[in-house]
């Protein structure tokens, strides 16, 4: 049986409530099977201070924070300014349903009104579920570090992907 959203999901610019249902979300999602370190938030200060709302769009359904993209820069350097670092993360309810590539067709017109030309992410060897969903949300991959992590004893490549949205 397929599953199915109800109701219609809306993406929005993140505000500062949106800080503790994104918490939780993150301890819902992320494992060793997904990341080379799981974050550990010591306080909604701590999330906003890595996750500011500026840089941040989240899917909300019947009132409730459901997923979130945000946005970095890769480095620091003026020359790399084009260039915008992804991060996306979908409450497992709401997984395979589309709200994630909602959100990523949001992120590229939201970044690319911000100047940005490229984004980029990075994503575990072993994650072949989230490579998929990335080539067909038009990311291609640009290289892999090998066996950069070691996670449960095994080496794992970080793959670096990328899509231009020009």
């Amino acid at each position: 049986m397929k599953r199915v959203i109800e109701n219609e999901v809306t993406i929005r610019e993140s505000q500062i409530k949106d800080a503790k249902p994104l918490m939780k979300i993150d301890k819902l999602v992320w494992n060793s099977r997904n990341s080379p370190q799981i974050p550990v938030w010591k306080s909604r200060t701590h999330y906003l201070r890595s996750c500011p709302p500026e840089n941040q769009l989240v899917a909300e359904c019947d009132g409730f924070v459901i997923g979130c993209i945000g946005w970095r820069p890769p480095t620091m350097m003026f020359t790399n300014s084009h260039v915008a670092e992804i991060y996306i993360a979908v409450h497992p309810a709401y997984q395979g349903l589309g709200v994630g590539r909602k959100l990523i067709e949001s992120v590229k017109l939201h970044t690319l009104r911000r100047g940005v030309k490229k984004l980029r992410l990075r994503v575990l060897s072993t994650n072949e579920d989230a490579i998929r969903f990335y080539k067909r949300c038009g990311f291609r991959e640009e290289g892999r570090l090998a066996r950069e992590y070691v996670i449960e004893g095994q080496y794992v490549d970080d793959v670096l992907m990328s899509c231009w949205l020009l």
